[in-house]
C-alpha cells in the first residue's frame, strides 16, 4: 500500500480478508502510506525531547568547538541558552552546529570519567 497507484481494493483478498467498510478501507491505505513519516516524526519529537532535557554548563566556552562558526559562537556566548534545545532555537544555530555541540559534551564528559 505505500507504493503510489495502489489502492487497498488491489490487494484485498490477497489473506482472504477484505473489509466491506470504505472508510476503513481509506484508513488502512493512509496509516500505510504515511506510516514511515509518522514514524520520523515521533523521532523528530523525541530528540527535541533529549535536546530539552540536556543542560548547558553555565560558563560554557563554544570557542573550542571546531567546525562551529563565529556567527554562532557569538550567538550562543551573548544569549547563553540554559539547555540544548534552546540553543537548537536560536536564529542562525543549525542542526549540525547542534550536533556539533553535543558531540563536544559528550567528550567532555567522557574524559571526565576516565580522569
Amino acid at each position: 500500500l505505500k507504493r503510489p497507484g495502489l489502492n487497498y481494493a488491489d490487494i484485498a483478498g490477497l489473506k482472504g480478508e477484505v473489509v466491506d467498510d470504505p472508510r476503513v478501507a481509506e484508513q488502512v491505505e493512509i496509516q500505510a502510506k504515511y506510516d514511515g513519516y509518522i514514524s520520523r516524526q515521533k523521532d523528530e519529537i523525541e530528540q527535541m525531547r533529549r535536546y530539552e532535557a540536556t543542560p548547558l554548563p553555565e560558563n560554557f566556552d563554544y570557542s573550542v568547538i571546531g567546525g562551529l562558526s563565529n556567527e554562532v559562537i557569538q550567538k550562543l556566548d551573548t544569549m547563553k541558552p540554559e539547555t540544548l534545545g534552546s540553543a537548537s532555537r536560536i536564529q542562525g544555530v543549525t542542526p549540525a552546529a547542534v550536533s556539533q555541540i553535543l558531540v563536544h559534551m559528550k567528550k567532555l564528559k567522557l574524559a571526565r570519567k576516565s580522569a
